[in-house]
């Protein structure tokens, strides 16, 4: 072989070693950034918190992949926040706003995975029946979906009032109590919107059809938010209802114990009272359906479904009164005359 070609040979040999050692040292430096750190990390910033072998990160709104990079790689999640941004160059790619839990130790393939698929942690919290704004947004502000003050915010913004056509000032009564799955710091009107949007879907389930307009829709919620706050015991919601609906039919206050409730623990900011005395009945407010006849001015708690059913189809009878006499099963005696009534015991307010 010609000298000039045996150097050629040579030198391609070379080129090809060369280029395998350096293939090699890649390999092996992006397996090392890839890998998880050794020694176990220690995250201090609230965004970022560790509990057991579970990672809680908070990717909060406008923040890069750059800047996440940055607060993993000093809390010692993530090797090397160059090689991180590198891959988000690489595949164009960005992290999602949400908060996450990430099991570790995790390499930085499936950290970047997690955020970029927005594979948010969720939280289950339960609004019981019942409850009013103000104590949905205290559940709320507990379980870390949203603040009370945006969630009672977004609740009056009138934006949402007339996207779900609601009268009143809040959607008191429109949100309907069941178990959500929302992701931890979830935006408030987001929050609103996911519990209004079930309201009106089971709205159509109870009344297939539905054809109210809006003030009927707003009386019937009314008329379920006192009911829900009156029964105990589900088979009575619909006797408690045609109760009440023999008593607007005549002109007659409703004399709910519910609502002057409402008058103290929401309006007037005082305790939940555990018996009601003849000074409470007297609080003059628009709410007071002892002074005040026909409906409050608006819902006074959330109905869940039975409440609704039942002021949607009240059971007819010529009850005019009812009164709590069993405080451990939550039974009712119902009476035609006040008489009758005022044999049936002590007046009793139930808990909260």
């Amino acid at each position: 072989m010609p000298k000039p070609l045996r150097w050629i040979f040579v030198l391609l040999r070379v080129f090809i070693v060369l280029g395998l050692l350096a293939a090699v040292l890649v390999l092996g430096a992006a397996a090392y950034f890839i890998s998880p750190p050794r020694d176990p990390p220690a995250p201090a910033e609230g965004a970022m918190r560790l509990e057991g072998n579970s990672l809680y990160l908070e990717v909060r709104g406008g923040e890069t992949a750059q800047s996440v990079g940055r607060r993993l790689e000093r809390a010692g999640v993530i090797r090397n926040r160059h090689f991180w941004s590198l891959l988000f160059r690489l595949d164009g790619e960005h992290v999602k706003t949400g908060t996450y839990r990430i099991e570790l130790p995790a390499t930085l393939i499936s950290i970047h995975s997690t955020l970029v698929g927005g594979e948010q942690l969720l939280v289950r919290v339960t609004i019981p029946e019942g409850v009013t704004l103000k104590r949905a947004a205290v559940i709320l502000e507990d379980a870390g979906i949203c603040s009370s003050e945006d969630f009672l915010a977004a609740a009056s913004i009138q934006e949402i009032l007339d996207r779900y056509n609601i009268p009143g000032a809040s959607m008191e009564g429109y949100l309907f109590p069941d178990t959500y799955l929302f992701p931890l710091a979830y935006p408030a009107n987001r929050v609103v919107a996911a519990m209004a949007d079930n309201f009106f879907r089971r709205i159509n389930e109870i009344i297939p059809g539905n054809s109210m307009s809006q003030a009927e829709l707003n009386n019937l919620v009314i008329l379920a938010s006192i009911v829900e706050r009156e029964y105990r015991i589900p088979e009575e919601a619909a006797v408690m209802a045609g109760v009440f609906q023999n008593r607007l039919g005549i002109g007659m206050a409703l004399q709910s114990c519910a609502t002057v409730e409402y008058v103290i623990t929401e309006i007037l900011g005082r305790p939940h009272p555990q018996q009601l005395f003849n000074v409470d009945l007297e609080i003059r407010n628009p709410y007071n359906t002892y002074l005040r006849p026909g409906l409050p001015p608006g819902p006074i708690s959330a109905p869940g479904e039975i409440a609704l059913r039942a002021a949607f189809d009240p059971s007819p009878s010529n009850y005019l009164y009812f009164r709590l006499t069993d405080q451990s099963s939550g039974r009712h005696y119902f009476s035609r005359t006040l008489d009758e009534h005022i044999r049936a015991g002590a007046l009793y307010v139930k808990g909260r």
